[in-house]
């Protein structure tokens, strides 16, 4: 991990959680407020539905709560999408734009993150742009090329005057248990940093870059030593109070 960047952790619950998840929320908030003082800045994305419940409840332990998506507009007629705007009227701090779920699931292209990380960035909040390879793309050796191209084309200008996170999700490791080597974990958060770096010479070296992908306890101390990894996107993990606990400890 970058020591001069301070470390974000991001849970993220999908499609997951109802007002009865708030119960490990809570008990998450007392671990971090009896325990030491977590040195990373902790965020949970949690459905919609309980945004504002989360807002509430985590500003009492220092949690700060992020939307899992946002409509390219501020309004209008788009039924059933939600804007940042409303994420932000709901207490929303950061939004994560890209996810490979979206992409996979709902063919969004990366004009269209980027549209959705401009509009994060103009209703105040702090975008978290995925970005990632499948396993396909991995084997054939096309890994960093496709990240870079993501790269160059969800993130927007912007980035060079706001605070814009980057998140790499190997795809083909996440939910499954499986994790790419430290090394190859090193070499493509070293390309992410370079390729940010050249395009934002102001923001571009302090940009944090997330770790998204199978991170769980077991892992997560190795991880988040690696260079250039300034914390973690995590999935299922972010669902348990005590291994969500355990993960922002290894920081």
């Amino acid at each position: 991990m970058t020591t001069t960047i301070s470390p974000l952790i991001a849970g993220n619950w999908k499609m997951n959680g109802l007002r009865g998840s708030l119960d490990e929320l809570a008990s998450l908030a007392h671990m971090l407020i009896s325990g030491e003082n977590p040195r990373a800045i902790v965020v949970i994305c949690p459905p919609a539905t309980i945004l504002s419940e989360v807002a509430q409840l985590g500003a009492t332990a220092g949690i700060q709560a992020g939307g899992q998506d946002c409509h390219t507009q501020a309004q209008g007629a788009h039924t059933g999408d939600i804007s940042a705007s409303m994420l932000a009227d709901a207490g929303a701090q950061y939004v994560i734009v890209g996810h490979s779920e979206r992409r996979a699931d709902h063919g969004e292209t990366d004009d269209q993150v980027r549209a959705k990380a401009e509009a994060a960035i103009g209703a105040g909040l702090k975008p978290i742009i995925c970005v990632g390879e499948t396993e396909a793309q991995r084997d054939s050796g096309e890994a960093e090329a496709v990240v870079a191209a993501q790269l160059a084309a969800s993130v927007p200008e912007a980035a060079n005057f706001h605070d814009v996170i980057v998140a790499y999700e190997p795809i083909w490791a996440i939910g499954t248990g499986r994790t790419p080597t430290n090394e190859d974990i090193a070499r493509m958060h070293g390309a992410i940093r370079q390729q940010l770096s050249a395009r934002f010479p102001e923001q571009g070296p302090t940009m944090r870059i997330l770790y998204g992908g199978s991170l769980k306890p077991q892992n997560a101390r190795e991880i988040l030593a690696v260079e250039n990894v300034n914390g973690g996107l995590v999935g299922g993990a972010s669902l348990l109070a005590k291994d969500f606990y355990t993960i922002i400890s290894a920081v």
